[in-house]
């Protein structure tokens, strides 16, 4: 007697979740800086992203170690990211110093949301094409600056304000232009490390743990000063990038 295809299993492990979890967390976390972003709680608005963007990195390394990848999951991260890191960031901004600017404020919005959308895009369709026809290690660049870096980065005059709270406030014109180019920098073919496919020897992975305690115990002691010294050694690795000319690979 034969027997008919197997069905497939309705259930799974609780554990799984996990990976879909932390991404709706990161979501929550992005519309909860733009609510605080209207209600003038600034600080509280960058911080939420920052932790989207802690949440992003965590939640592919996590789906990785519990092999619970899924197609679900990843076009779930795709929106978080949207949400997170190029919807969540210019409003943000303009809400905290761009309001007076309006017209030409809300333009350099428009371009960096379309940049991010673009970005994300141009990646998720590299993504599908590596995984039907590229075989062996990942690539170790991504091309153009990646939407969370570049949410950092868009917000680097917030970061800067907050650090040196005595200094007279950025001029508008000068937060709407490096809006427009770390936006061109996203969907540009400057190639960027990427830190997922680091690798280390045993004999220094006690140094990359102390680095991790100091640049963790730095964020919650000196947060501002921190990331505005984060984004511009990032600034520095995409101008040597620049210099170098490596080739760019998609990734």
């Amino acid at each position: 007697m034969t027997q008919g295809p197997s069905k497939p299993k309705s259930e799974f492990a609780l554990l799984q979740l996990i990976p879909n979890m932390l991404t709706i967390a990161a979501i929550c976390a992005g519309v909860s800086a733009i609510r605080f972003g209207v209600q003038g709680n600034y600080e509280l608005a960058v911080q939420l992203i920052v932790a989207a963007a802690v949440l992003d990195g965590v939640d592919g390394w996590v789906a990785r170690l519990l092999s619970s990848d899924s197609k679900m999951g990843a076009e779930l991260d795709s929106l978080a990211d949207f949400l997170n890191f190029g919807v969540a960031p210019p409003l943000v901004i303009y809400f905290w110093a761009l309001q007076d600017m309006r017209n030409a404020a809300w333009i350099s919005v428009l371009v960096y949301v379309v940049c991010c959308v673009l970005r994300l895009a141009r990646f998720n369709v590299s993504a599908k094409d590596a995984g039907d026809d590229a075989k062996g290690a990942p690539s170790t660049h991504f091309v153009g600056v990646p939407s969370p870096a570049g949410a950092l980065l868009v917000m680097l005059p917030m970061s800067v304000s907050f650090a040196f709270a005595e200094t007279p406030l950025l001029p508008g014109i000068f937060i709407c232009a490096n809006m427009i180019v770390v936006g061109l920098l996203m969907i540009s073919r400057i190639p960027t490390w990427s830190f997922k496919t680091v690798r280390m020897s045993r004999e220094n992975v006690k140094f990359y743990l102390v680095a991790f305690v100091v640049i963790g115990a730095a964020l919650l002691t000196y947060a501002w000063f921190t990331l505005v010294v984060l984004c511009s050694g990032y600034i520095g690795m995409v101008i040597w990038s620049l210099v170098v000319k490596r080739p760019a690979k998609l990734k």
